[in-house]
């Protein structure tokens, strides 16, 4: 079994100039899953591009985390769609031929 890579969320935090709140805001939605380990949180690293996502639309474009939770959960809804259509359409191609 690998292990994961884990990055510390205070490391995160300050590297990227960003509160602890934020980043605890974020782990109450549950869009970004922290790991405990000793008083320390951690998240696996590739949760950190979901969380650099996250960072710029509070930050940069003042979304809320409830905005980001839904704007999250509709990427996601549209994400589904998307493949749902592709396969639909490959099945329709295969009935076509």
């Amino acid at each position: 079994m690998a292990t994961k890579e884990l990055i510390s969320i205070t490391t995160f935090c300050e590297s990227h100039e960003i509160e602890l709140s934020f980043a605890d805001a974020i782990r109450e939605t549950g869009l970004v899953q922290f790991t405990k380990i000793e008083n320390e949180f951690y998240m696996e690293s590739e949760q950190v591009g979901d969380m650099e996502k996250y960072v710029h639309l509070y930050y940069d474009m003042d979304i809320n985390v409830e905005g980001i939770e839904t704007i999250s959960h509709l990427l996601q809804k549209i994400s589904a769609l998307q493949e749902e259509m592709n396969y639909l359409k490959n099945k329709l191609r295969l009935l076509e031929d």
